[in-house]
């Protein structure tokens, strides 16, 4: 049974009213909808994390009601422990029924430095959850670094992609690409790129890099600006079909991203043939230490972005060999989506097991 959670905003002021009439109405003003799955909820919250515990304790309130009118079920799940882990703390301890936490690195970092008044409330959630699921292992190690060191089950889940079929490695086009929607620019470091490109072209090496991506006009505008006087080009939106072909026939992949939870396009890319530079405590840090095709840079390091693009270059050839052989490996099934979805099934029941020794 799934709640799908979407938090509705109608204004500084008009949406904290609403959030203390749903407090006082006893969450009365929640609303949801069927969908094939389960429930499409709204719940009134400000932006910005205003009222962030009192508007969730609130949905908490009202999922803990809904879900008494169900067959009783054995374990509740959140996702992101910042957000979702509060109102389903909330239900779970209303119930009396233990819960489950994922741990996505991006937002629950962000929120966990904006809000420490809750790191408490925070640390009880992780803490006092039957089984947590972070995406990555720099987001379990950030998140313990605040919420202290824990002691119960832990269970590594990527992101799954439905591109998660091995393409063979082929001699690339001397090109480098990313993949972004234009909109994330700043995030995804567009003007940290466009500075490395231009190292490389004062050190006599005018790399091609072509970014897959849309954009409205506007961001597109503003995109151009930012690559003029490199030879990056912007090559447009791409199809799921498209994809595969656009990333295989590439010499490698680049995104030094300044924040990114796990960036799926970094497994698409690996199963597509291309080594990548990625991110150091962003993205797949931690999954890829022992791996040569898979570099890690400082994003906000211009040098360190240039001199990884011109080693994925200089090494393509032994680099596409290494990921010949990490695809037909086990350690490369751990992103396949069935695998993913038998390490969650398993994480589950480990939670609930280990819930019910606990209670004992």
């Amino acid at each position: 049974m799934v709640f799908s959670l979407n938090r509705t905003w109608s204004g500084p002021a008009a949406s904290i009213r609403t959030c203390l009439r749903s407090v006082a109405a006893g969450a009365a003003i929640i609303s949801s909808e069927p969908f094939e799955h389960g429930q499409a909820v709204r719940y009134p919250a400000p932006a910005k994390g205003i009222f962030h515990a009192t508007c969730l304790n609130s949905l908490g309130d009202w999922l803990a009601s809904e879900i008494g009118k169900l067959p009783r079920p054995d374990l509740l799940v959140a996702h992101k422990l910042t957000i979702e882990g509060i109102a389903v703390q909330r239900a779970a301890r209303i119930l009396g029924l233990p819960f489950a936490v994922s741990i996505q690195g991006n937002t629950d970092e962000k929120i966990l430095a904006a809000r420490p008044d809750l790191r408490r409330r925070f640390a009880r959630i992780f803490h006092e959850a039957a089984i947590v699921f972070p995406f990555t292992p720099w987001a379990m190690s950030a998140v313990e670094a605040k919420l202290g060191r824990r002691r119960g089950a832990v269970q590594l889940l990527p992101a799954p992609t439905d591109l998660d079929s091995a393409l063979e490695p082929a001699k690339g086009n001397g090109t480098i690409v990313s993949a972004f929607h234009l909109r994330n620019h700043k995030i995804k470091n567009l003007s940290g790129l466009a500075a490395a490109a231009k190292v490389l072209r004062e050190q006599g090496e005018d790399v091609a890099i072509a970014i897959a991506g849309g954009g409205a006009e506007s961001e597109l505008v503003e995109c151009q600006h930012i690559v003029r006087g490199t030879r990056i080009s912007l090559a447009g939106s791409k199809s799921r079909e498209e994809m595969p072909k656009f990333l295989n026939q590439a010499s490698g992949f680049v995104l030094p991203s300044l924040r990114e939870s796990f960036g799926v396009v970094f497994t698409e890319a690996l199963f597509a043939g291309l080594p990548v530079i990625y991110p150091a405590g962003a993205a797949i840090d931690g999954y890829f230490d022992d791996c040569p095709f898979a570099i890690r840079v400082d994003a906000r390091d211009t040098a360190a972005i240039a001199a990884a693009i011109r080693r994925l270059l200089q090494e393509e050839e032994t680099l596409k060999a290494e990921i010949a052989v990490w695809q037909k490996s086990d350690a490369a099934k751990r992103f396949q989506r069935h695998r993913i979805a038998q390490d969650f099934a398993s994480g589950l029941l480990r939670g609930l097991y280990e819930s019910r020794t606990v209670a004992s």
